[in-house]
């Protein structure tokens, strides 16, 4: 498979929470690709994608899509129909990927260690709590820390929370509730079948939300990470175990915890992303600089995996 010049789609946008960080991420990739001599359509995704991607007629669709319905396999399936070879992972894994209560049933009896939990009505929140204060409150299917809520026991909830207090239980009927892990936030980027390296994402103030991940400043990135040898293997194996069972392609980004008082035993996987950004502070492009990739390659070495797993597809 040669590197072109290729005729690449570059899909983003769409109507999701994670609409701006998408737009940053395609306008990322289209640019990276012109840079390299390659021809771009970008599309920001509405109602007449389908449409708009057959008339474009292009070699590869770079989806940048974020959060739904770009990353739950929405999109893929419509590609699939299509009959368009596109980047990253396709209907099936996204399908579990994008559900953190999924990506535990398809983890957890490999020995994948994931924190436990369960879904809980949001309504049920107002008569009291699901498990232990200090707890953690997540949308089921959103990433990028989307609608996360920290309840602790000295926390601005309200004990039972408040039906008035602000939160995800005011937008999502249900969520997944967690044990709240206290210590270190860890994250390792996969690319085709090489985990890459460690981040330990310090966030300047409270929590590695959504705000921490896109504004520049407000998260200290250190890359690699300064942990114990162990830790790093650990999280690179995990992250790249994880990656092939649920069949993930192109890239992905797995995003840990550490209790650094409990050591080995405090690690746990809290999800995988299969649509990791490519904006400017995104973390796996951050990662394969620091490899020696720059972020035109990495986009390239991405766009080709796609053409030639597509090609094997149709040969095999």
């Amino acid at each position: 498979m040669t590197r072109g010049p290729w005729h690449v789609a570059v899909l983003m946008g769409g109507w999701s929470a994670e609409r701006p960080v998408s737009l940053m991420s395609g306008e990322g990739v289209a640019k990276a690709l012109e840079s390299r001599g390659h021809r771009v359509t970008r599309i920001d995704m509405d109602r007449d994608v389908a449409a708009r991607l057959a008339e474009t007629k292009a070699d590869v669709v770079f989806n940048a899509l974020h959060g739904v319905p770009g990353e739950d396999g929405t999109v893929q399936g419509m590609m699939d129909l299509m009959g368009l070879t596109y980047t990253h992972s396709g209907l099936a894994t996204s399908v579990i990927a994008i559900d953190k209560q999924l990506t535990k049933q398809a983890l957890v009896p490999h020995g994948i260690p994931m924190p436990g939990g369960h879904i809980v009505q949001s309504e049920s929140l107002f008569a009291g709590d699901p498990l232990p204060r200090p707890y953690v409150l997540k949308p089921v299917n959103e990433g990028s820390s989307v609608g996360v809520a920290i309840v602790t026991a000295e926390g601005n909830y309200g004990n039972p929370i408040a039906r008035d207090s602000v939160g995800p239980w005011q937008d999502f009927p249900e969520l997944l509730a967690e044990p709240y892990i206290r210590g270190r936030e860890l994250t390792t980027a996969v690319l085709g079948d090489e985990a890459l390296l460690v981040t330990e994402l310090r966030p300047k103030s409270g929590f590695y939300d959504f705000d921490a991940k896109y504004t520049d400043g407000m998260t200290e990135h250190v890359c690699p990470a300064e942990i114990p040898d162990e830790i790093t293997a650990a999280c690179k194996a995990l992250a790249l175990r994880s990656h092939q069972l649920l069949g993930c392609k192109g890239a992905s980004r797995s995003d840990f915890r550490w209790d650094d008082e409990q050591g080995i035993e405090g690690l746990f996987l809290l999800e995988v992303n299969t649509q990791p950004g490519m904006t400017p502070l995104s973390l796996v492009p951050e990662q394969a600089a620091k490899l020696g990739i720059d972020y035109a390659e990495l986009v390239e070495t991405i766009v080709e995996e796609a053409l030639h797993r597509a090609g094997g597809e149709k040969h095999g």
